[in-house]
């Protein structure tokens, strides 16, 4: 299976996700709105999926995948199992002790990542609590998922994996429909509802594991040196790998403490928008050039490398601007069409609509990111990735106060969107440290994206943006439409727009520089 092939299958089962993922949060905002309690959810929820994140797909998969790689490459199958079950001893022993520490601190964990609820009522902090303790078992179960993912992407099994997601958008719908009215707190059902998710996750790897003749047996053996590999590549990408969801809940602290009530709220549904281009194409095609480029620095083959970095560049490209101009521009009717019925309001709607706005404005960069941070990690140099993040990371929180400051002095209500653009700021700054890094130690050649390729997609986005603008001054009040009428509005739109993007492409003949 080629790379294209290889990207195609994993974004496939990624817009199922996404899909599901939509239906999901459709659902939430319509049976739950926008209030302090989908705040306290969406705080207990963001803590273990930002471990996860951490953890689990983000640093350890980063290391682990490139070891699997080279003892693929240069041992035999037993020496391959051995390490994988070293691992897995390591990783669970890991887990285990970071889910008994959290479940005895829990409250202390939320008065430091959000201490704004320690003003609301007691109850609602109190639930909080509740909430986190039942879904940070979802951290220990989602990291083996996470574990069963990087060896079936090393054997070029993508599809479990990419579809793996969609059961907690399954769990969650189910969760949301016919268990809200089972607690005294209907949010409380959105926790239990991540727990179940882990188990599920977990369950659906395993025929595929048995299929592949891998079936991992956790044994503890810290000594071994190629877990000790895995754990030195490991710590310094905790930073490097996981920027993004450090600065989400910085966010999520300084937006706990801000007057407009649901700023938590506005802030997920916005990101969630946001995740929607950057999961389906940043992060697939970022899962796909990993091993690939594993392999080519195993084989010291630096042109296949460069090669591979090029493609994957161009083609997230090609999607992530597009992407950021249209959403920027059907911010508020994409916001309306989806969430804004029942208990959410159209107010709120507005709010979510800026906060996306300002994120559009960054997804070119975060979707870079994801394609310039394996480079480094194949080539086992973490720690230049690791000086970058965390001068990100510091830029963010100094922007954070900069924007909110500025947007309260101007008397602004909507100041999550201050929390929006300090890391729309950090990204861009980090996508350039990034590149002008690899550009500095040689792995980057010539342009990965080249002059007269961006010059034929800002040309087409250009035309696409006029024709959206034009069409958008001539729809009426979306508010006064049904769902089905807003959603057929809404296509009609993104429709024409890709359909103009991709003909103008085509006229300009890019489409035979990126196949």
């Amino acid at each position: 299976m080629n790379l294209a092939q290889s990207t195609a299958v994993v974004s496939f089962f990624t817009l199922l996700s996404r899909l599901s993922g939509f239906v999901r949060d459709v659902l939430v905002a319509r049976y739950f709105g926008a209030t302090v309690w989908t705040d306290a959810f969406f705080v207990a929820f963001r803590i273990p999926n930002f471990m996860r994140r951490l953890f689990a797909e983000g640093s350890f998969s980063l290391a682990f995948i490139p070891v699997l790689n080279e003892i693929k490459t240069r041992q035999s199958e037993a020496y391959l199992k051995a390490y994988i079950n070293h691992v897995l001893g390591a990783l669970l022993a890991a887990l285990l002790v970071v889910l008994a520490l959290m479940e005895l601190l829990a409250p202390g964990v939320i008065a430091v990542f959000a201490p704004g609820l320690l003003d609301e009522p007691a109850a609602v902090f109190n639930t909080t609590v509740t909430m986190l303790r039942i879904t940070l078992p979802y951290l220990l179960l989602i990291s083996l998922v996470a574990f069963s993912a990087g060896i079936l992407n090393s054997f070029n099994r993508f599809a479990v994996p990419a579809a793996t997601p969609i059961l907690l958008n399954v769990c969650l719908v189910v969760a949301a429909i016919y268990f809200r009215d089972a607690f005294e707190v209907p949010v409380v059902a959105l926790a239990w509802g991540v727990l179940a998710a882990g188990v599920v996750q977990l369950l659906v790897q395993i025929p595929a594991l048995i299929r592949l003749g891998v079936v991992p047996v956790p044994v503890f053996k810290i000594h071994d040196p190629e877990v000790k590999k895995v754990m030195k590549l490991m710590v310094p990408t905790l930073f490097a790998s996981s920027v993004a969801q450090i600065n989400l809940l910085v966010d999520t602290l300084i937006a706990s403490m801000l007057p407009l009530t649901a700023s938590i709220t506005f802030l997920y549904y916005s990101d969630r928008l946001m995740e929607f281009p950057l999961g389906l194409f940043g992060i697939a095609i970022s899962t796909v050039i990993l091993p690939k480029l594993s392999q080519a620095f195993a084989a010291k083959d630096k042109e296949d490398y460069h090669k591979t970095m090029q493609w994957g560049m161009s083609l997230a490209m090609l999607v992530a601007i597009p992407s950021a101009v249209g959403l920027f521009i059907l911010a508020k009717p994409v916001i309306v069409t989806l969430f804004t019925y029942n208990k959410f309001s159209p107010q709120d709607a507005l709010y979510t609509a800026y906060s996306l706005m300002v994120y559009m404005l960054g997804l070119p960069a975060y979707i870079a990111i994801k394609i310039l941070l394996p480079a480094f990690y194949a080539r086992k140099d973490p720690k230049s990735a690791v000086r970058i993040a965390v001068k990100a990371m510091l830029v963010n929180v100094i922007l954070n106060v900069v924007f909110v400051a500025l947007l309260y002095a101007l008397d602004v209500v909507s100041l999550h969107m201050g929390l929006a653009m300090a890391g729309v700021g950090s990204a861009w700054l980090q996508c350039y440290w990034l590149y002008q890094r690899l550009k500095h130690d040689g792995v980057i050649q010539q342009a990965l994206l080249p002059l007269h390729l961006l010059v034929k997609l800002l040309v087409a986005v250009l035309m696409m943006a006029l024709v959206l603008w034009i069409m958008l001054q001539h729809t009426g009040d979306w508010m006064q439409w049904l769902w089905y009428q807003r959603l057929m509005h809404l296509a009609l739109l993104i429709g024409v727009g890709v359909l103009v993007y991709f003909v103008v492409l085509w006229l300009l003949k890019a489409h035979k520089k990126l196949l």
